[in-house]
């Protein structure tokens, strides 16, 4: 009877979790489906007639498409960079001793230990003198940049846990050390690829600060998109409830369809033996 009220409290505590969690995500996406009357109804409406008017107007009325395609090409863009950049450098850092590693994998590290809003000012100044200000070019570039710590000390874990004597058997069998890169390591390192690249691509998906400073209207991403309903004459709720929507559907759809290997990813290595 003690371990049946014990599971039983388990399982309320996990339940009470659950609604905790989802039900800012139920609020918002019953706001997207409410009249501006109904949304403001006291007591809230938990039962009424949906009405998708908001996103008609997001896709009619306003630049949210353009905004939410400029989001999905920085991101898309920077996760290309980051890990084409990062995974070899993070394979060099692993597999070759040489004076000054350490050091500079520490300084890799301080670009993300550092608050962002310390380059701020520098890279607009920056940009401004290279003309890549309000550029998605200039987005990816600022991104990847961020990214690189993070693709770095990620994958260089698990080039580290992998042993070394499947390359260097691939090296007998004539293997350059390109080919054992891409062939052995890669394919065995693919769960630690695939978070690295999640985690990559929330952060560009999600970053206000810099697309704040840096944009202004041709490459405007979606999360400052959500900003410009929320004026002094009023809070367009509606717009807010149902582009926020649209933007946490792709960060669903991706993890949806690699969690598999995201799980992999982030546990890799924390059990051995």
């Amino acid at each position: 009877m003690r371990k049946g009220r014990h599971t039983l409290l388990l399982y309320l505590t996990c339940l009470g979790w659950l609604l905790a969690t989802l039900f800012p995500f139920y609020w918002l996406f019953s706001l997207s489906l409410k009249t501006a009357k109904q949304a403001f109804t006291d007591p809230p409406l938990f039962l009424f007639t949906p009405t998708f008017q908001h996103y008609r107007d997001l896709f009619v009325n306003t630049e949210f498409p353009r905004f939410l395609g400029n989001s999905i090409l920085v991101a898309l863009g920077t996760v290309a960079c980051s890990l084409g950049v990062g995974v070899p450098a993070a394979y060099a850092f692993s597999r070759w001793a040489f004076r000054g590693r350490s050091v500079a994998l520490a300084w890799i590290l301080m670009m993300r230990m550092v608050p962002g809003m310390t380059y701020v000012i520098p890279f607009f100044i920056i940009y401004r003198g290279l003309g890549l200000l309000d550029t998605r070019l200039g987005l990816i570039i600022l991104y990847t940049i961020f990214n690189l710590a993070l693709t770095v000390w990620s994958m260089h874990t698990f080039f580290d846990e992998m042993p070394r004597s499947l390359e260097e058997a691939a090296y007998v069998d004539g293997a350059s050390i390109a080919q054992a890169f891409w062939r052995i390591v890669l394919p065995l390192t693919a769960p630690g690829l695939i978070a690295t690249a999640v985690l990559c691509f929330l952060f560009s998906w999600n970053e206000f600060l810099f697309a704040l400073v840096i944009t202004r209207n041709a490459s405007r991403t979606a999360p400052l998109a959500i900003v410009n309903f929320m004026a002094e004459e009023g809070t367009e709720w509606g717009r807010v409830a149902s582009g926020a929507i649209l933007i946490l559907i792709p960060v669903l759809l991706f993890s949806a369809l690699v969690r598999r290997y995201l799980v992999k990813g982030l546990l890799a290595g924390a059990v051995k033996g």
